[in-house]
């Protein structure tokens, strides 16, 4: 019997790379894909996949949305977030927001399928360096503060503006796509000046291009 994998990513490229290599493995088959996260919850509620696989950046609410709003409806669907963002930063909110495993697209792509198939057996995947953090932080051995420490305090929301701002966004462009005011958006990046004591919007938008070149390459 073959699973059904459903994948949510906002790069054609990428959706057909992973549903050719899944769909050469004798228990995995792609039965759909969308783009977005309305495209995505109209076929998922119709199809009714096995697992997941979502990217974090979306057109429009990002991944971390979708896995939270797909939790109000079916709490135990497995989800595996895929991503180009640094784990160290991201992976963590992930498995909070609901998901149940996440890996990064640099892994090589046995690696998807090591994740797809642990995920189904009710298991969560993090790579072996999240893991350890994930450990460390549990028995309250990491007191040191890295160079993501401030980001790792922003909220979930806070982290989508800074991440929309470093990827060239202005403020109405970030309010349309995450279908929040403009006014929201402001207290957003107000929000983010004073946790990263920053003194105005353009030392803001350098932090956060800088950041989103960091933490995506």
């Amino acid at each position: 019997m073959k699973h059904n994998v459903f994948i949510v990513d906002d790069h054609p490229i990428i959706r057909e790379g992973l549903a050719q290599m899944i769909n050469r493995e004798p228990d995995l088959f792609v039965c759909g894909d969308a783009a977005d996260m309305q495209g995505a919850l109209q076929k998922i509620c119709a199809l009714k996949p096995d697992i997941l696989i979502v990217d974090i950046s979306l057109s429009g609410p990002d991944g971390l949305d979708l896995v939270k709003h797909l939790r109000t409806q079916d709490p135990s669907l497995p989800i595996l977030i895929l991503s180009m963002h640094d784990e160290s930063i991201y992976a963590e909110r992930a498995l909070r927001a609901g998901a149940n495993g996440y890996i990064m697209k640099q892994e090589a792509t046995e690696k998807v399928l090591v994740a797809l198939r642990r995920i189904l057996a009710r298991e969560i995947y993090v790579s072996s360096r999240i893991a350890s953090k994930m450990l460390q932080h549990f028995v309250g051995t990491s007191a040191h503060h890295s160079r993501h420490s401030r980001v790792d305090e922003l909220s979930d929301r806070e982290l989508e503006v800074l991440r929309l701002m470093g990827e060239g966004h202005g403020t109405r462009q970030i309010s349309e796509a995450l279908h929040l005011s403009v006014k929201t958006v402001e207290s957003y990046q107000a929000h983010l000046k004073d946790k990263l004591s920053l003194r105005n919007s353009r030392e803001l938008v350098q932090y956060a291009v800088k950041w989103a070149d960091a933490n995506t390459n």
